[in-house]
C-alpha cells in the first residue's frame, strides 16, 4: 500500500472513530430517547452528529474536538472566557454559530442541552 494510500485510510479510520470518543458518550446518553433527536449515521462530516430538525447541534471532528450550535454572542462570550474558539472546518473559514473545543468534557453536556435548543428553536 502505498503511502497516501494508508494516508487516507488512517484519515478515514479517523473520521469514523471520531464520533465514539469516550468523552462524547455522555453527550449522547443525555439525548438518548429525546423526541425528535436523530444521530447522523452516514459517514464523513457529522458523523455520529447528534440532529434536531435535521439539523446537527452537537458533534465531535475527526481532530476530536466537540462543536455545537449556538447563538453567536454565546459563541464570542465562551471564546472570551477561554473555553473553545470558533469552528473552524477548513482553513480560514470560521463559522460563527460554531463552538469547539478541545477539553473541558465537564461542559459539553450543558453546551449540547443549549445548542438541542437553539436549533429546535430554528426552523
Amino acid at each position: 500500500m502505498s503511502k497516501r494510500h494508508k494516508k487516507a485510510a488512517a484519515e478515514s479510520s479517523k473520521r469514523e472513530n471520531a464520533a465514539d470518543n469516550p468523552q462524547f458518550a455522555p453527550v449522547v446518553a443525555a439525548f438518548a430517547g429525546k423526541r425528535g433527536v436523530t444521530r447522523e449515521s452516514r459517514q464523513g462530516f457529522g458523523s455520529g452528529a447528534l440532529k434536531a430538525n435535521g439539523k446537527i447541534f452537537a458533534m465531535m471532528t475527526p481532530r476530536s474536538e466537540f462543536v455545537v450550535k449556538i447563538p453567536k454572542a454565546r459563541v464570542d462570550e465562551l471564546v472570551t472566557q477561554g473555553v473553545g474558539e470558533g469552528f473552524e472546518p477548513g482553513p480560514g473559514r470560521i463559522m460563527k454559530e460554531w463552538l469547539a473545543l478541545d477539553g473541558h468534557p465537564e461542559l459539553w453536556t450543558e453546551l449540547a442541552k443549549e445548542a438541542y435548543q437553539f436549533v429546535k428553536g430554528q426552523r
